[in-house]
C-alpha cells in the first residue's frame, strides 16, 4: 500500500486525499492509527456523480453524509482501516485541527480554512485511519502567502465575515433575505479566493450547503 495507490482509489470514488499525517498521541486520532488520510471532494465531477447516487434518490435526510458513510466506510473496511467523519453525534472528531496538522490547510485571513488546491471551498467528507505508516508527500504551500490582492478580506456583502471575526446571525439574515447570490452560488468570501476559482466546484453544491447552513 502506498500514497499513490490510495489517491487513485480515492479518485475512483470521486474523492481526493486533501492531506495526511502520521498521528502523535496529542492529535486525538483513535484506533492507534499510524497514518490519517483526510478526504474531500475530487473536482471537477464530484457533484454530478454524488447526486446520481442512491442517497439522493430516496427523499431521506442528509444524503451527502449518508453517501460519505457508505462509500468511505466500505473503502476503509476493504483497507482494514477505520473510517472517521466530521458529522454525526458528539463528541466530534477535531477535523479543523487535523486539517491544520496535515500541512495542506491553514487559517485564512478571514479565519476560514484555506486549502492548497480547494481554496476556501475546502470541505472534508471523512478520514481513514490506517494501521500502517506509509510515506507521505511533502506539505503544501499556503496560498495566502503569495496572494497579493487578498480579495477574501473585503468580499462579504454585509461584512459578516471579516478579519475581526464571523457574525453568524448577520450572515444568516442576509442570505435568507436579499443575499440570493450567496444563497444560490455560495458564500461570496469563499468564491473570492483565487484558488477556489480554479477548484471546479459547482454552484449547485454550494447551494446545497447553504440550505443546510440555513436549516
Amino acid at each position: 500500500m502506498n500514497y499513490e495507490t490510495l489517491e487513485a482509489q480515492a479518485r475512483a470514488r470521486y474523492l481526493s486525499i486533501f492531506g495526511a499525517f502520521h498521528p502523535e498521541p496529542e492529535d486525538n486520532v483513535p484506533h492507534d492509527a499510524r497514518t490519517l488520510l483526510l478526504l474531500g471532494p475530487h473536482e471537477p465531477g464530484f457533484w454530478a456523480h454524488v447526486t446520481a447516487e442512491p442517497e439522493f434518490m430516496d427523499d431521506q435526510p442528509d444524503p451527502l453524509d449518508r453517501w460519505s458513510r457508505r462509500v468511505i466506510g466500505r473503502w476503509a473496511c476493504n483497507l482494514g482501516a477505520k473510517a472517521l467523519f466530521p458529522f454525526g453525534r458528539p463528541p466530534y472528531h477535531p477535523f479543523f485541527t487535523w486539517a491544520l496538522r496535515s500541512g495542506r490547510a491553514w487559517a485564512s485571513p478571514v479565519q476560514l480554512l484555506v486549502h492548497d488546491t480547494a481554496g476556501l471551498f475546502v470541505s472534508y467528507r471523512g478520514a481513514i485511519a490506517l494501521q500502517e505508516r506509509i510515506s507521505l508527500p511533502p506539505p503544501g504551500r499556503k496560498p495566502c502567502d503569495t496572494c497579493v490582492d487578498r480579495p477574501c478580506e473585503a468580499a462579504c456583502p454585509v461584512t459578516a465575515l471579516t478579519l475581526e471575526g464571523y457574525d453568524v446571525p448577520a450572515c444568516k439574515s442576509f442570505v435568507q433575505g436579499e443575499g440570493m447570490d450567496c444563497r444560490e452560488t455560495g458564500c461570496a468570501v469563499r468564491r473570492a479566493c483565487p484558488i477556489s476559482a480554479t477548484y471546479g466546484r459547482q454552484s449547485a453544491q454550494s447551494a446545497f450547503h447553504m440550505r443546510a447552513f440555513l436549516g
